[in-house]
């Protein structure tokens, strides 16, 4: 047995990406679209998903109890502040579950002691107390963490974990809150807490670090050499400020570096771009270019001489497989004269699972890409389907015609046809330029006050007749909504994801609104 098949080394994965990467501004999620993340991360063998934070909202309560109710083999958890009200709401949302986790924490570093907290050193103990130990009566499976541990005196933390074992904790989790450590730092605080802190040897060590430095992915690694094996983590890194450990890199930094980090995971690997590209969409938080492992150029080679080396032996200039991510031998052109065969087994080479009323709608989009476009490549399905997908999820109104004026002799004008409720209408406007006209025009069609955050476009491939992929993010009362779509005609593209943000925003105007008192006998 290698080192890296020693159950010792095995690190178990955290998928934080539904409760700390929807705490990015503008990344919450549907309802749907947060089942179907936790459904796919439960294929893809995560050990443990925390699927929200039960207290926050109803509909956070409801998102972690939905995820409980469907995920077959991760461990489902929730987050709760240490407070009874708090943990006992998590429990409420988590005993669906099959295999529920209590996840509690409380800031320990002076900064939060004081300001956020506004408790001494002894009121902080006696909460630990207080709540690991009502969490553990609920629940066998529960995780502390000290909130900016990181910040926090080696003594005074020593004394804090040290109170969380004793009473029952399982895990214990040590997060980097604000992104301050560095990697030796970070190994020595696991090494310090192990020779410090009675009975820590018996529970689980996790890590959970930020990126503000830039450095989440080798504080987490570091950790885990240190004797931490536990990961915390989220797909694309996504999460507050400059989000939170990547996924796919720690995972995929272990798999391809057993002979310095002998560590393995229970995850499969070929689900990562399928996951990558889903959250993006789903979130509104495009994927940098040259980002590792899921970022678009991560497998593009364009220097001559990378090239030379690529068609001699692919080991020259490339670490990993592309199919180890779940990338295909990509850019097999499609086009007008493939049949619904082809297309299907095009959706399964891509990881595409759509149900048959979606594959035949998808497969009609793709007949008119195929008319409108020279080369239709994996980026452009992935994108169509992606754009299918959201624009039948919440349908009271649909985009039937987009037409207008533009260029440089005013005004611009824009005439936007919609089906509202099922009924045709349609309404012309001028704007400063045509996106602004058309935006205006879908105004006087569906009245609303959000204020659009933001307005965002990219070419799905390359040429002048690529598909232009638009996200939109909206807000009104709070509420934050994100719309995407994607046409060869970037206001058709706009149009639809402006449309799709207002049906994702009426949804939850639905959602929100008082309930019709019931009448008793």
């Amino acid at each position: 047995m290698t080192n890296a098949e020693n159950p010792s080394n095995r690190v178990v994965i955290f998928d934080t990406t539904l409760r700390d990467g929807e705490q990015s501004p503008g990344a919450t999620m549907t309802l749907e679209e947060k089942i179907k993340i936790a459904t796919l991360l439960d294929e893809m063998g995560v050990d443990i998903i925390e699927a929200g934070f039960p207290i926050a909202s109803d509909g956070d309560f409801e998102a972690v109890t939905a995820v409980s109710k469907v995920v077959k083999n991760s461990v489902v958890c929730g987050l709760a502040r240490a407070s009874k009200g708090d943990i006992q709401r998590a429990w409420d949302a988590l005993q669906y579950a099959k295999k529920p986790r209590i996840h509690t924490f409380i800031g320990t570093s002076p900064l939060h002691r004081e300001h956020q907290l506004s408790m001494n050193k002894e009121q902080v103990l006696d909460k630990i107390r207080e709540t690991v130990t009502f969490a553990r009566s609920l629940c066998d499976n529960v995780q502390w963490s000290p909130m900016d541990a990181t910040r926090t005196e080696h003594d005074y933390l020593v004394e804090a974990v040290s109170i969380a074992v004793e009473c029952g904790a399982t895990t214990i989790n040590i997060p980097d809150t604000v992104g301050y450590t560095a990697p030796g730092e970070s190994a020595e605080l696991i090494r310090m807490l192990l020779r410090e802190v009675p009975g820590l040897d018996k529970c689980v060590i996790a890590t959970h670090c930020h990126n503000d430095l830039g450095m989440a992915t080798a504080n987490s690694l570091a950790a885990v050499e240190a004797g931490a094996r536990q990961i915390e983590c989220t797909i694309n890194g996504l999460g507050e400020r400059a989000g939170n450990t990547a996924l796919e890199e720690v995972v995929m930094a272990m798999k391809v570096r057993p002979d310095i980090m002998p560590f393995f995971t229970g995850i499969d690997t070929t689900k990562i771009m399928q996951l990558s590209r889903i959250v993006s969409t789903v979130s509104g938080f495009p994927v940098q270019f040259n980002k590792a492992i899921v970022g678009k150029n991560a497998f593009a080679h364009e220097s001559g001489i990378h090239q030379d080396g690529m068609l001699k032996h692919a080991g020259t200039f490339e670490i990993m497989r592309p199919e180890d991510v779940g990338l295909t031998e990509s850019n097999l052109v499609m086009g007008k004269h493939s049949g619904r065969a082809a297309f299907k087994d095009k959706l399964v080479q891509l990881g595409m699972d759509i149900g048959d009323n979606a594959f035949q709608e998808a497969f009609i989009r793709f007949k008119a890409l195929a008319d409108a476009k020279k080369e239709v490549y994996d980026d452009d399905i992935i994108a169509l389907i992606e754009d299918t997908e959201t624009s039948t999820a919440h349908s009271r109104f649909q985009v039937i015609s987009v037409s207008g004026r533009f260029g440089t002799e005013g005004p611009q004008t824009a005439e936007i046809k919609l089906e509202i409720d099922g009924v045709e209408q349609k309404h012309e406007a001028e704007g400063d330029g045509p996106v602004d006209a058309s935006f205006n025009a879908i105004k006087e069609l569906i009245p609303h006050t959000a204020r659009l955050q933001l307005y965002q476009v990219h070419a799905v491939t390359h040429g002048t007749d690529a598909q232009a992929e638009v996200s939109v993010r909206m807000e009104e009362d709070g509420k934050l909504v994100t719309g995407h779509a994607a046409h060869t005609d970037t206001m058709v593209a706009s149009v639809r994801a402006y449309v799709n943000a207002l049906n994702k925003l009426m949804l939850r105007r639905e959602k929100s609104a008082p309930k019709p008192m019931q009448q008793t006998a």
